[in-house]
C-alpha cells in the first residue's frame, strides 16, 4: 500500500493532565520514534520513591503488595505509586515509515470533572488507499463519502496503564483515521487501582453521552463538518475491546442512549476478559511479548473491585453473576483474537456464545500472532492486513454510505470470506 506523504498537523494546545502530571505535546512522527523503550527504563524507579513515602509519616512502612514491573506499585496503606512517563514504557517505541496517513489531531475535554480528554483524528485528504470501499477494490476518490464514519477507540492496558497519546496508541488511531478513512475519537478513562472498575466502563458510557451531544449540537467544528454520526463504530484493544462489549451491553439493553447518534457496529481487538476456570490457552500459557498470564492475573486483582473474583460480570460476560444477554441486541460486530494470545480462548468462546444466540458477530483470528500485535507494531505487515479489514467491515456495515455495495443477507458471508482471505494471506506471508 502507497501512503500519500503529508505534513502532520497537531492542535497548539495539546498538553495534557494525567494522574498529577503534565506532558509535553505529542512530538513530530520523526520524534516519537525515539521514544524509550520499556527494556531502557532504570531497574526500579519507582521503589526509591515508595521508600520516601513509606517512611515520610514516621508510621511503620507500607509494604508493597502488588509490583507491575517497577512502573505501578499498590501498598499496603492504599498509596498508589506512578513512575513518571510510564506510559512510553508499556509498549516497544513504533518505528513509523517515511510516508504517514493524511490525518491531523488534536485534545478535546470530555469529561472535566474528571478531567477527561480524547483525541479527534481527522483525515485531511482522500488517498488512494483510503478510498477502498467495502469490496476491498479501488474505487476512485469520489467514492470517499463527504461525512465520514466515527470510529471511538478504547485504549488497551489491562485498565491499569496506557492512554490515548501513548505513541503506539497515537500511530494506530493515525493509521485508521487516514486509512478508513474516518474521524477517529481515541479516548482515556480512569484507571486501576486508583479507580477500579467499573469507572472505566461508567466513563466509556460519559463518553457516549459527549458524543450524543454532538450529534445534537456539533459544536466541535471538526464533527460539525466531516461526522457522519448515524454511522458510530465503538472499537477498543484489549481491556479497551471488554470497555467495547460493555458500551454495546449499555446501549443494547437500553440502559444507555446517543439518539441522535446511532452505533453501528463494534469492533473488539482481542478483548480482555477473564474468569476463575482456567482456559485451554491459558492453561498452556503461551510466552506472548505483551501479555502474561502472572500479568493478566494481576491486572484483574488490580482493576476489580476488593475481594472480587475474575468472574465479575466487568471481566467475565458470562460469569455466575453476569447479566443475561440473549435480550440485548448486538449491531454487526467484529471480533479479531490472535493465535498464539493467552486470551484467545475466550475471545473464541465469546463469539461463538453470541453466534449461538443469533448476534451478528463475526471473529477473524490472525495466524502466527500475539496479545495486541497491532498496537506492538502498528505499520507491521500483520497491521496493515488488520487495518483492511476493519475499513471493509466498517463500511460494509454502513447502510447510508455511498460506497454500500452489499445487501444486508449477504453481509455474514461476505465477512466471513474476507476473513478466511486475511487468515490465507497469513498462513502464506507468516508474519515474524
Amino acid at each position: 500500500m502507497t501512503l500519500q506523504q503529508v505534513d502532520i498537523k497537531h492542535d497548539a494546545a495539546t498538553s495534557r493532565h494525567h494522574l498529577h502530571r503534565t506532558r509535553e505535546p505529542l512530538p513530530a512522527s520523526s520524534t516519537l520514534s525515539q521514544a524509550p523503550s520499556r527494556h531502557h527504563l532504570p531497574s526500579s524507579p519507582c521503589r526509591t520513591a515508595s521508600a520516601q513515602v513509606a517512611g515520610a509519616t514516621g508510621d511503620p512502612p507500607a509494604q508493597v503488595i502488588e509490583d507491575f514491573a517497577g512502573l505501578l506499585q499498590l501498598l499496603s496503606d492504599g498509596t498508589v505509586i506512578r513512575c513518571p512517563d510510564l506510559d512510553l514504557y508499556v509498549y516497544p517505541s513504533p518505528a513509523f515509515p517515511p510516508t504517514l496517513p493524511a490525518a491531523e489531531w488534536k485534545d478535546v475535554v470530555y469529561d472535566p470533572t474528571h478531567d477527561l480528554k480524547l483525541r479527534i483524528y481527522k483525515p485531511t485528504a482522500p488517498s488512494a488507499a483510503a478510498a477502498n470501499n467495502a469490496d476491498g477494490g479501488d474505487v476512485g476518490e469520489k467514492q470517499v463519502p463527504k461525512k465520514l464514519p466515527v470510529l471511538v477507540f478504547f485504549h488497551g492496558g489491562g485498565f491499569c496503564v496506557g492512554s490515548f497519546d501513548m505513541p503506539n496508541i497515537h500511530a494506530c488511531c493515525l493509521r485508521l483515521s487516514g486509512e478508513l478513512p474516518a474521524l477517529v475519537v481515541s479516548a482515556d478513562y480512569r484507571l486501576a487501582p486508583e479507580h477500579r472498575l467499573p469507572a472505566a466502563h461508567d466513563d466509556a458510557e460519559t463518553l457516549l453521552s459527549w458524543v450524543r451531544d454532538q450529534a445534537a449540537a456539533a459544536a466541535d467544528p471538526w464533527l460539525a463538518e466531516s461526522a457522519d454520526f448515524g454511522n458510530v463504530f465503538v472499537a477498543g484493544d484489549s481491556a479497551g475491546g471488554n470497555i467495547a462489549h460493555h458500551v454495546a451491553v449499555a446501549l443494547g439493553s437500553g440502559k444507555h442512549r446517543v439518539d441522535p447518534a446511532r452505533v453501528a457496529g463494534y469492533v473488539l481487538l482481542w478483548p480482555f476478559f477473564a474468569g476463575e476456570q482456567r482456559t485451554p490457552s491459558e492453561a498452556e500459557y503461551p510466552p506472548g511479548p505483551l501479555l502474561t498470564l502472572p500479568v493478566s492475573d494481576q491486572f484483574c486483582r488490580l482493576s476489580l473491585p476488593a475481594g472480587a473474583t475474575q468472574d465479575h460480570p466487568a471481566l467475565n460476560p458470562f460469569g455466575p453473576c453476569s447479566p443475561a444477554l440473549d435480550a440485548v441486541t448486538f449491531p454487526p460486530t467484529l471480533v479479531v483474537a490472535a493465535e498464539h494470545d493467552l486470551l484467545r480462548d475466550r475471545d473464541v468462546d465469546y463469539v461463538a456464545r453470541l453466534k449461538a444466540m443469533g448476534k451478528p458477530v463475526e471473529l477473524v483470528e490472525f495466524q502466527g500472532q500475539h496479545h495486541g500485535f497491532f498496537v506492538v507494531e502498528p505499520w507491521g505487515e500483520a497491521g496493515d492486513e488488520l487495518v483492511r479489514l476493519v475499513r471493509r467491515f466498517v463500511y460494509s456495515s454502513m447502510p447510508s454510505s455511498n460506497t454500500q455495495h452489499f445487501h444486508s443477507h449477504d453481509k455474514n458471508r461476505k465477512i466471513r470470506s474476507l476473513a478466511m482471505a486475511h487468515l490465507s494471506f497469513l498462513l502464506v506471508h507468516p508474519v515474524p
